[in-house]
C-alpha cells in the first residue's frame, strides 16, 4: 500500500507541474515545463548525493576507523544484501543521519557526531538499518526527485504573472491564487510521501537489524536531541530536512498534514507493536551483525 500510496502522490506532483505550465502557455507550456522537470530530475539525481553532502559538510568515514562504524555499515549493508554504502560523518551536535544516493549501487549514509555520542550500539544499528532500507526501497532517488518538482513548481508558480496566457485564463486574482496554492499543494504532496516512505523504513529497518525496539529507542533520544539542539548546516538548507531520520529544523511536533515526518510516539508505537508480535525470545537477541548485547552502556563513541 506504500508504494502504491507514493506513485500516486508522484503521479499528482506531475499533473500539478503540467497543470501549471498548460495554464502558462497551453498544451506547448504543459510538453515544456515536462522536459524542464525531466532535465532538472537527471542533473539532481546525478549529482544528488554529493550536493547534499557538500551542504552538510560531511567527511568519509573510511575503513577500520576506531568507533567502528563502517564496519557496522558494512555489516548492516550484508544482511540486508545491499551494496555496501559509502559512510560520512557530519561535525554537528544534533543527532541525526540520512541516506542520500541514486540508486543502491551509488548510496551513502551520513550520521552526526551528535548521533554517535547519544546513542549506544544496538540503536546506532537500528539508526543505519533504517538508512539501508531508504536506499534498498529507492526512497533515496523519490525524495530527490519530489524536492525538484517541488522547486520547479514554485519556481513557474512565480512567474506565472509574467505570462499573459495564464492571466487571460485565470485572471489576475486567479493568477495570484495560483502563486501561492500550487507551492502549497507541492510542498504537502512533498511532506506526504516523505511521511509514507518513514514508515516503511521504519519496518525494514527493524528486520533488518533484528530488533525493533532499537530502532524505537534510537528514535526517542533523536527527538528529544533534535528538538533542543540546533542544526546549523539543515536550517540554512531546510529542502534537505525530510531526507533526516527525525526533522531537524524544530518545526512540526505533531502528525499532520504540514509535517515532513511522522510524529515519533506514533512510530515508536508501530514499533513496539512489531516487536510484540515477534517471539518474545526473538526481541530479546542480538541482531545477526555481530552487535553487542543491549545492556552495553549508551554513548560509547564519545
Amino acid at each position: 500500500m506504500g508504494y502504491l500510496k507514493t506513485g500516486i502522490l508522484m503521479a499528482a506532483m506531475t499533473a500539478l507541474f503540467m497543470g501549471i505550465g498548460y495554464l502558462m502557455g497551453g498544451v506547448g507550456g504543459a510538453v515544456i515545463a515536462l522536459a524542464v522537470a525531466a532535465a532538472m530530475n537527471a542533473y539532481t539525481w546525478w549529482n544528488s548525493d554529493k550536493l547534499v553532502l557538500r551542504m552538510h559538510g560531511a567527511q568519509p568515514v573510511m575503513p577500520g576507523d576506531r568507533m567502528g562504524l563502517h564496519a557496522l555499515t558494512a555489516d548492516l549493508a550484508r544482511q540486508a544484501s545491499l551494496s555496501e554504502p559509502k559512510v560520512y560523518l557530519i561535525d554537528t551536535p544534533q543527532p541525526n543521519a540520512f541516506a542520500t544516493g541514486r540508486n543502491p549501487a551509488h548510496a551513502a549514509v551520513a550520521v552526526t557526531t551528535g548521533l554517535m555520542r547519544s546513542l549506544n550500539r544496538e540503536e546506532l544499528a537500528g539508526v543505519i538499518a533504517h538508512e539501508l532500507a531508504h536506499i534498498r526501497n529507492h526512497d533515496t532517488a523519490i525524495m530527490t526527485v519530489t524536492a525538484t518538482f517541488a522547486g520547479a513548481i514554485s519556481m513557474l508558480a512565480n512567474f506565472a504573472l509574467f505570462f499573459g496566457g495564464t492571466r487571460e485564463r485565470l485572471g489576475l486574482i486567479g493568477t495570484l491564487l495560483l502563486m501561492v496554492l500550487a507551492p502549497f499543494a507541492a510542498a504537502l504532496v512533498q511532506m506526504a510521501i516523505s511521511r509514507t516512505r518513514e514508515y516503511a523504513a521504519d519496518k525494514a529497518g527493524a528486520e533488518i537489524c533484528g530488533n525493533p525496539l532499537w530502532l524505537a529507542s534510537a528514535l526517542e533520544k533523536i527527538a528529544v536531541g533534535a528538538a533542543r539542539i540546533d542544526n546549523t548546516a539543515a536550517e540554512r538548507n531546510p529542502a534537505t530536512a525530510h531526507m533526516f531520520i527525525i526533522n531537524p529544523l524544530h518545526a512540526h511536533k505533531h502528525d499532520n498534514l504540514f509535517a515532513t515526518h511522522p510524529a515519533t510516539q506514533n512510530r515508536v508505537a508501530a514499533l513496539r507493536a512489531m516487536a510484540g508480535q515477534a517471539r518474545p525470545e526473538a526481541a530479546r537477541q542480538p541482531a545477526r551483525t555481530g552487535v553487542p548485547s543491549t545492556r552495553r552502556r549508551s554513548g560509547p563513541w564519545s
